[in-house]
């Protein structure tokens, strides 16, 4: 003779149970997302989270010209009559933000504003004379000599 330990309600609830508590021990391992920052052209947007980002505080020395470095996910294309709108969260803006071009700092001080524009043209510039084709756009938020978060774009020539 078998008995049941567990009524079918019983078991409905202890499932049901479960579940929810898989379900909150799967959101408890999730990363927290990255601020966000946006390139648009014209009508045209990419937005990306951070390529390097240890929650606010400081990027090791060690790692900042690997994450400079990174291929950008999202790519853009500009003319050189465009206006490359940038947009940074403002937890991003709050700290400072500034731009490196193809891993170079472009900029000296950093921009407090959560956004900016700037002239297509700008960007494919060369030490040669030839224009680049493409550009790699870095947009780094510092904390006072500090980084803290690279975001990575792809800007290409149309």
């Amino acid at each position: 003779m078998t008995v049941a330990f567990f009524s079918g309600k019983g078991r409905r609830i202890g499932v049901a149970l479960g579940a929810v508590s898989a379900g909150l021990l799967v959101l408890s391992a999730c990363d927290k997302p990255t601020p966000l920052a946006t390139v648009t052209v014209g009508s045209d947007s990419v937005n990306t989270e951070a390529a390097c980002y240890n929650d606010g505080d400081a990027i090791k020395e060690s790692l900042i010209q690997d994450c400079l470095n990174k291929k950008a996910e999202k790519t853009i294309t500009v003319s050189m009559d465009d206006k490359v709108r940038f947009g940074v969260d403002p937890e991003i803006a709050e700290n400072g933000w500034t731009l490196f071009i193809n891993g170079q700092q472009a900029e000296q001080e950093p921009f407090e504003k959560t956004y900016r524009t700037i002239p297509g043209s700008a960007f494919f510039a060369s030490q040669t004379g030839k224009p680049s084709e493409k550009t790699n756009i870095s947009i780094v938020e510092t904390k006072g000599k500090k980084l803290t978060g690279i975001w990575q774009f792809e800007l290409k020539k149309d």
